[in-house]
């Protein structure tokens, strides 16, 4: 790899700037899912233990280069410190001073970067009045590396630069899985719409050897063949690009694994009236909501004979039972593959985690990432400016 860890860094009396992602989720002024501030915490003891001063650098919501009281990352103050097990202090503003103070064990977190207009916009002015608070730059916010901001990308320019812990994981486990793969290779991409995940499709057919295609694409996929699906959800209008994805995936000797029977139902809703049909039969005043148990054994048997699982999506409507079927039979088959040691697997993306950590298998997958679009973008073969400022 070409960019470095904290292993490579001197940390001893060291002003350590720490670009974080702690946007969680907030009901009536609580947090109600700590799960990406658990994810910094051996980053910043790791910091503490080796003699530097941690300084948090975070956004917080969408407050457009304004001041929004209600956007203050003070709120999630409580919970970061709960999770470290010591207070953290906080600099609304005077950041210099606040930094200056700091004494040995401490932790500061900054108020909400994007406060500040040059925050998105990349500003070198803004990039350079935060490097002057430190002595290093830390990236530990992959799911904010796919944004050229100044606290992700113009900083790194101007401080010698590292990836943290939950940032070296994430690359390690990505690379690990796309670019330098053990094979046989499956991807599974769900997801309501095939025009969302175009360019990732594309990327994925010339690299994974198996490719299972579910939720609402499969359908579009199915109607691009001529299969009547119904009043399912498809985009009937990406029926040629479709197309133009299976004939590239057959070239590039990538088997497409596509529903060959579906769960199909008559209203969404929870253990409504449903019936198990053929891919092509489906009624025409019925909707597609998940895989059937034949298209489930054709994937477990394509994992069974995988090294790598890559997961994007889930295979139907997991929201509601019974069509979370198929997501959770393929779910737990990764699971029990990856505890048994016989697969390395990968997954990300706001739907996936929640489907995943449903059935209890998010716990035995190899890497779960909680970066949504960055993982995405990397699965699309995308660079990243908050990594590749990282490699100089």
């Amino acid at each position: 790899m070409a960019w470095k860890t904290l292993d490579d860094m001197d940390l001893a009396q060291k002003r350590v700037l720490v670009r974080v992602d702690i946007n969680v989720p907030v009901a009536d002024g609580v947090v109600t899912d700590d799960t990406r501030i658990q994810r910094i915490i051996p980053t910043v003891r790791d910091i503490l233990a080796r003699g530097g001063k941690p300084i948090l650098m975070a956004h917080y919501g969408r407050p457009k280069g304004q001041v929004v009281p209600e956007m203050s990352l003070r709120i999630v103050l409580p919970a970061l410190s709960a999770a470290l097990g010591q207070d953290v202090l906080f600099a609304d503003g005077q950041y210099g001073a606040a930094v200056a103070a700091m004494k040995d064990g401490e932790v500061l977190l900054l108020e909400n970067l994007r406060f500040a207009p040059g925050e998105e916009k990349n500003d070198p002015a803004f990039a350079a009045r935060l490097a002057g608070l430190g002595d290093i730059y830390c990236n530990d916010a992959f799911s904010a590396a796919h944004r050229a901001h100044a606290s992700t990308e113009a900083i790194a320019r101007l401080l010698p630069s590292c990836a943290g812990r939950l940032m070296q994981a994430e690359l390690s486990a990505l690379e690990g899985a796309l670019s330098t793969p053990k094979r046989p290779v499956m991807a599974v991409v769900g997801g309501a719409k095939v025009s969302t995940k175009l360019e990732l499709l594309g990327n994925l057919v010339a690299k994974v050897d198996h490719l299972v295609i579910g939720g609402g694409m499969a359908n579009t996929f199915l109607a691009a063949q001529g299969i009547n699906v119904g009043k399912s959800l498809a985009e009937h209008e990406m029926t040629g690009t479709a197309l133009e994805i299976l004939a590239k995936a057959k070239t590039a000797n990538c088997n497409v694994i596509l529903p060959v029977d579906v769960v199909v139902a008559w209203e969404f809703a929870a253990n409504t009236k449903n019936e198990t049909v053929a891919a092509d039969a489906c009624p025409a005043d019925a909707m597609i909501l998940d895989a059937g148990p034949a298209t489930v054994a054709i994937i477990s048997q394509a994992m069974a004979a995988s090294e790598t699982l890559i997961w994007n999506g889930p295979l139907g409507a997991f929201e509601i039972a019974p069509f979370d079927t198929a997501t959770n039979a393929a779910a737990e088959q990764a699971a029990a593959m990856t505890k048994a040691g016989n697969l390395i697997s990968v997954a990300g993306g706001g739907d996936t985690v929640a489907a995943l950590n449903k059935t209890g298998a998010a716990e035995d997958f190899t890497y779960i990432s909680t970066a949504g679009g960055a993982f995405l973008e990397w699965m699309e073969g995308k660079a990243l400016p908050g990594v590749a400022a990282l490699e100089g």
